[in-house]
């Protein structure tokens, strides 16, 4: 079999677990996405995957930082402390040990609230802070997403050229 195709198989695989790791925090998705395409780069050695990385990689490292820069933009707007997000992300690890598949998401949500019931003393204070960091945080996911996937259709248009090009 052909080693390009291999290597391009598995970045496309790379990418694919990224995309998921975005959507299920569990894996830094945008940076497995930038992985993925210099591993490919690397291993085509052409003009093309060096473009493809390059553009690639710029679309997901703005969508790594947008998401990061909105998410805690949002959540200070909304007074809401690092420790209590912080506090969600600990209860979330535990719960996706305790609850396959929905844990870490259920985990993320009590913990949150939790920690702001804690801090404000009232549940509908808590209640609405909670839901505006999930929002907010909603919101960072779905902009790295998209600047993901179009570093993902980067790489389909770098396949391409690559592979019209030998």
């Amino acid at each position: 079999m052909d080693p390009d195709i291999v290597i391009t198989v598995i970045a496309a695989l790379a990418i694919a677990v990224g995309l998921t790791g975005i959507v299920i925090p569990v894996l830094p998705g945008s940076i497995l996405i930038i992985a993925a395409l210099l591993g490919w780069a690397l291993g085509m050695q052409s003009a093309a995957a060096w473009w493809a990385f390059g553009v690639g990689a710029v679309l997901a490292l703005a969508g790594l930082l947008s998401s990061a820069v909105l998410t805690g933009r949002r959540l200070k707007q909304r007074q809401v402390p690092n420790t209590s997000v912080l506090a969600g992300v600990v209860v979330g690890v535990v719960g996706m040990f305790l609850i396959p598949v929905v844990g870490l998401i259920v985990g993320f949500v009590v913990g949150l609230l939790l920690s702001e019931f804690l801090r404000r003393r009232s549940l509908a204070a808590a209640w609405s802070a909670s839901y505006a960091a999930l929002k907010a945080m909603g919101l960072g996911i779905l902009v790295e997403l998209g600047l993901a996937f179009a570093a993902g259709t980067v790489f389909v248009g770098g396949i391409w050229w690559h592979f019209a090009s030998r």
